[in-house]
């Protein structure tokens, strides 16, 4: 998804991707409070006691992977193409 959101809406510098990042995580952040708090009858403080503590850094960790994925993708689509090597064995033939 950060691909199609990095090809669909090109920014001016990483800064935006950045920004963009945030926007995600802010929204994915925010869904995931209202079905917690919402659905599920918890309470916040309930919702962060009942995490397993491997898993909550973990998940931290790829919150913040979420987050910095459409500057990543942003960065490597504007470095220019790497150049294809030559062959020195294919030279005359077909």
């Amino acid at each position: 998804s950060a691909r199609l959101v990095v090809r669909r809406y090109p920014a001016d510098s990483g800064r935006g991707y950045l920004a963009s990042g945030a926007l995600a995580l802010l929204l994915l952040a925010g869904a995931e409070v209202f079905v917690v708090l919402g659905l599920r009858g918890l309470s916040f403080s309930q919702y962060v006691a009942d995490r397993d503590p491997v898993a909550g850094a973990v998940y931290l960790l790829m919150l913040m992977l979420f987050a910095l994925m459409p500057w990543l993708v942003g960065r490597r689509l504007a470095l220019p193409p790497l150049p294809v090597p030559y062959d020195r064995g294919q030279e005359g033939r077909p």
